[in-house]
């Protein structure tokens, strides 16, 4: 094996510094051979405390859905320090490319709750401006996102912006060949693309076995020449460790980086899912006693950096903001059906011009409906007056 191969190999473990009950452990020979630092204690208190505030607006978000508020919302509970960390490691210059499971993600990189749930509402736009937050649109389809990722880094580096662009997809993203011309492009072009996969073990019901014979989904980067790694998703530390390592990577003009972050979705895939039916209690229960919140919250107690003051304080932070979620959400939108066909071409085709007259004609004749529908109740009220008045 050359020592450029070995260069892009992932640890053979996943990379960790504290172990799910909290205590600190010591990261492998390779993990520190590749320099991985522990972060310092504000940083973590800082990914913490919009862990806190992320998990509860997953939380309210997922009431939404019983309420009849949001058309779909997929939680994702359990892959927090996922979803935090390395939105918190980025740089002002840096893209977002999502997945329509990373909204704590988005709120976390300061989007308004509300504009990050537009989408998921069932608006036919994203709900935020991604030049002006520099995150793209949330993807819905699998994998497509990380081709956007490869050219927009690509753009970013030959008009020298030293920003990467970071591209968020799920395991099951990874077998589909989108994922693999994004990571192959990257690599040709050397773009700086930061791929985090978070591995939560189902693509909606289909398990890890039965979607890759890789060792580790880390792995797939190295047919690419793309620098890889494996870290433990649960643990806070570890992935703001390796997201900053690997953004550094890119930045630095080295090429791409694959990082795959083993964690667990702890809810169904959405509130359409019935995830009894693909998983047992005992491997949810498992995952439960790794809990990103608990293992992180107990080492910054344990070293005298949080108590429990500050934590009810983050608590109640947490609940003004998702009772402010609710009551924003309660509130009706107001929807133009005409607006579904503007934004789709620059020049509209002809079956889109089809499709626009019948929904104004229907439109036409509701308001026309309802014209007729008031003028009778009109009549009939004025009917009746007369009536009344030769009694």
């Amino acid at each position: 094996m050359t020592s450029d191969i070995a260069d892009l190999l992932p640890c053979p473990e996943p990379v960790r510094f504290l172990a799910p009950d909290g205590t600190r452990v010591e990261p492998s020979a390779q993990a520190a051979a590749r320099g991985y630092a522990f972060p310092e204690p504000e940083e973590l208190l800082a990914v913490w405390r919009a862990i806190v505030l992320g998990r509860r607006f997953d939380a309210q978000s997922t009431a939404l859905t019983k309420q009849g508020r949001l058309a779909v919302y997929p939680s994702s509970r359990g892959q927090d320090a996922c979803q935090v960390a390395p939105i918190l490691a980025l740089e002002e210059q840096d893209w977002v490319f999502p997945t329509y499971r990373d909204s704590m993600s988005l709120v976390t990189r300061g989007i308004d709750p509300v504009e990050v749930l537009t989408l998921l509402r069932g608006d036919w736009h994203c709900g935020y401006d991604p030049q002006r937050t520099r995150t793209a649109p949330q993807c819905t389809p699998l994998a497509t996102q990380a081709v956007h990722a490869a050219g927009s880094a690509h753009a970013l580096d030959r008009r020298g912006a030293g920003a990467v662009a970071l591209c968020l997809i799920g395991d099951g993203a990874t077998s589909e060949g989108d994922f693999h011309e994004g990571l192959n492009f990257a690599a040709v072009f050397n773009a700086p693309t930061v791929y985090l996969v978070q591995n939560n073990k189902y693509a909606i019901s289909v398990p890890l076995a039965k979607q890759t014979k890789a060792p580790t989904l880390a792995y797939k980067g190295i047919g690419y020449g793309v620098r890889s790694e494996q870290v433990d998703g649960n643990d806070p530390a570890a992935v703001l460790a390796v997201m900053k390592a690997a953004y550094a990577h890119a930045r630095g003009g080295k090429g791409p980086v694959l990082v795959e972050a083993h964690t667990y979705r702890m809810e169904a895939h959405t509130n359409a899912d019935d995830a009894t039916r693909y998983r047992t209690p005992d491997e949810v229960d498992e995952w439960t006693g790794q809990d990103p919140i608990v293992r992180l919250q107990t080492w910054l107690v344990a070293e005298g950096h949080l108590d429990e003051e500050q934590i009810e304080q983050v608590r109640a932070q947490a609940e003004e903001q998702a009772a402010a979620l609710r009551d924003r959400m309660n509130a009706e939108p107001v929807v133009e059906p005409l607006s579904l066909f503007e934004h789709v071409y620059a020049e509209p085709t002809p079956q889109l011009l089809e499709q626009r007259a019948m929904v104004q004609a229907e439109l036409a004749g509701q308001a026309a409906s309802a014209d007729d529908a008031q003028s009778a109740g009109a009549g009939s009220s004025g009917q009746d007056a007369m009536k009344e008045s030769t009694r």
